[in-house]
């Protein structure tokens, strides 16, 4: 007797551990969990958020479509690669019954979004665009391999041209109108950590009064910005400038240090004081000029530093780097949505924009947090084709998903057999 109880227990275990692996198999298939969307939106602080539409009453009047929703529907476009307004909302209502989940509140149509990006407060979403650029430089890692200790910037624009006739706005410039994104864009962590949007016919080096200029830090420079009061100014504030020499200033050498180096380029390495009246009340003291020779372009660069410790191949090793942001500005006009506009007016073309730096860092903030090995344009390829799905996050950016699903299957058998 006690034997055969003891084979009805066995039986009914065995019976037991396989309607439970069975039960988990199908709640694993299911995939009973947030879409990829939602898991990407749960990154962005929602009280910040909260807290700067308070402060600028955006969500006042509104009975539906907030400033976090349109925010979204926002980003769900730039993810999406959704290259105009009817695109987005046709794209979009394909999923409605979705949409709660996804945090686009109840209906997202063509005209409450138009509407919402014509009138609604741009410093909303360019503060919160600066948070976020704030928290993603706090997770960035710096590779450890990067030449200097010092903070190296390089600070440049972009212009976004668009038709005269639909964006009536625009001040005409060469029979087109468009608008410029300045951007103060970190080397080491790169990302673009002060951003401003003016009409494009605005002067680069008006903008250099506005940047937050930090002891030590190098800033870089095309020829656009030499603009002797503000040079000094970054000289004065204990911060070092590498910025192009134009063609035409006037100048007289002080120090002629007779380095001559044709291996690495450097032609010469001098310290010279501006003559002309301008320059000279603009920059009184002295300054360090190297001259380098870049055998790749066949083109010779004339540099203006007020750094005299760094040796000369530094100086032009700094100005290489410069190249970042215009890979930056390349790299958000071709992989998000920065030249096609979700509506007409100065304002949603502002919010757009700020949108896109939102997206960019939001990414980067979740390659972070992730440990995610892979580049910041294979992550977006990935999104772009998985919204929709149940997957969680961090198995969709595995080199390989399966491999961790057999571990899963095979952790079960143990526990239970």
């Amino acid at each position: 007797m006690l034997y055969i109880k003891y084979i009805q227990h066995i039986y009914l275990r065995g019976l037991l551990n396989c309607l439970l692996l069975f039960v988990l198999s199908i709640c694993k298939h299911m995939n009973q969990g947030k879409y990829i969307f939602s898991q990407l939106c749960q990154f962005l602080p929602r009280r910040v958020f909260d807290c700067i539409v308070n402060k600028y009453d955006g969500n006042k009047y509104i009975k539906s479509f907030s400033c976090w929703n349109q925010l979204l529907v926002l980003i769900m476009g730039q993810i999406s690669n959704r290259e105009s307004l009817r695109d987005l909302v046709v794209s979009l209502n394909a999923h409605k019954d979705k949409f709660h989940h996804l945090g686009f509140g109840k209906s997202v149509t063509r005209s409450n979004l138009a509407k919402a990006n014509e009138i609604r407060e741009v410093r909303i979403f360019e503060e919160y665009a600066n948070r976020l650029i704030m928290m993603a430089k706090n997770k960035r890692q710096v590779n450890p391999e990067f030449p200097f200790e010092n903070e190296v910037f390089a600070f440049d624009s972009s212009t976004i041209t668009f038709c005269l006739s639909l964006f009536w706005w625009s001040k005409q410039h060469k029979g087109k109108g468009g608008v410029k994104l300045h951007t103060l864009y970190d080397i080491k962590s790169e990302i673009p950590l002060f951003n401003i949007i003016t009409d494009h016919t605005f002067s680069d080096c008006n903008i250099m009064p506005l940047i937050p200029y930090i002891p030590s830090a190098f800033y870089v420079f095309d020829k656009a910005y030499v603009n002797t009061p503000e040079l000094n100014r970054i000289n004065q504030l204990n911060a070092f400038f590498v910025v192009r020499r134009k063609q035409n200033m006037q100048y007289k050498v002080s120090v002629d240090r007779n380095y001559n180096n044709a291996e690495t380029g450097i032609m010469s390495d001098q310290i010279i004081k501006f003559t002309s009246r301008v320059a000279k009340r603009g920059y009184p003291g002295e300054l360090r000029h190297v001259l380098y020779y870049s055998s790749e372009h066949n083109t010779t660069f004339s540099f203006l530093t007020n750094n005299y410790e760094i040796s000369a191949e530094t100086i032009a090793l700094l100005y290489k780097y410069r190249w970042k942001i215009e890979i930056f500005f390349k790299w958000i006009k071709q992989h998000l949505i920065i030249k096609e506009f979700y509506g007409t007016s100065e304002n949603a073309i502002k919010i757009q924009i700020y949108s896109t730096i939102i997206t960019y860092c939001l990414i980067l903030i979740v390659k972070e947090e992730l440990k995610i090995d892979l580049s910041a344009y294979e992550m977006l390829r990935i999104l772009n084709f998985s919204l929709f799905e149940k997957t969680p996050l961090k198995t969709l950016f595995k080199d390989d998903p399966l491999e961790e699903n057999y571990q899963n299957d095979r952790q079960l058998k143990l526990i239970f057999f």
